[in-house]
């Protein structure tokens, strides 16, 4: 999938670009409004970075430019925030932003934002079932079966169970995954998350033991070929 970061700070630039096409996207960035819209003129792209302050037309102006044009209104856009500038994120998404980074941010929070965010706007690229031997998630029916047996789970568990399942590796912190499970505006402890985590690995048996605890990190599931 095609993914556009518009940010002026070339080093940032450089960064979020080699970071996302080294995890399987083909990203390309843009140093300012003007260059992006050109590109927009013959091509269109699955998913935008936009950082707010850009110089000439700032990302908020640019954001308005895409959700009002036909041709680009239901493209996802994550807006790059300045840290504490709470105007500009509730701004953002009051304009149909999709998600927001705040800056400073950390490369695979980006990838895992980026990565949610098309989950959300195209559903239909979700597998039905998510397997790691006979473990099986249905998403469809939002069932879960260990050896052909049915397990009950909590919405959290289950929805961390498809976040691992999902990313098989891949490692998320214990910020990423409060953000993508129970959302950024809830209001709680990332304690929560470890609390969800050892519920999780006891109903899950044997399986459980493929949740590994990342020292100094979060968690990560690593399924045994």
């Amino acid at each position: 999938m095609k993914i556009w970061c518009v940010e002026d700070d070339e080093s940032i630039r450089d960064i979020e670009v080699y970071t996302l096409n080294s995890t399987d996207f083909e990203a390309t960035g843009f140093s300012d409004a003007a260059a992006f819209r050109d590109a927009l003129a013959t091509d269109k792209p699955d998913l935008i970075i936009l950082d707010i302050m850009l110089p000439g037309e700032d990302g908020v102006e640019l954001l308005k430019f895409l959700k009002d044009s036909p041709d680009t209104c239901r493209i996802p856009v994550i807006m790059a925030t300045a840290k504490g500038m709470e105007y500009d994120k509730i701004q953002s998404l009051d304009l149909g932003a999709d998600d927001y980074l705040v800056k400073p941010f950390g490369m695979m929070e980006m990838v895992s934002r980026v990565k949610a965010v098309l989950r959300r706007c195209n559903p239909t690229e979700v597998e039905h079932l998510l397997k790691a031997g006979d473990l099986v998630v249905n998403l469809d029916e939002h069932t879960v079966t260990v050896d052909r047996e049915r397990i009950q789970l909590t919405l959290k568990e289950f929805e961390l169970l498809r976040l691992f399942l999902s990313h098989p590796g891949i490692a998320f912190t214990r910020d990423q995954l409060f953000n993508d499970v129970w959302g950024a505006d809830y209001i709680s402890e990332t304690r929560t998350v470890d609390m969800h985590i050892r519920t999780l690995r006891v109903k899950l048996g044997d399986y459980g033991k493929m949740i590994e605890t990342v020292r100094g990190v979060g968690y990560r599931l690593e399924v045994q070929a």
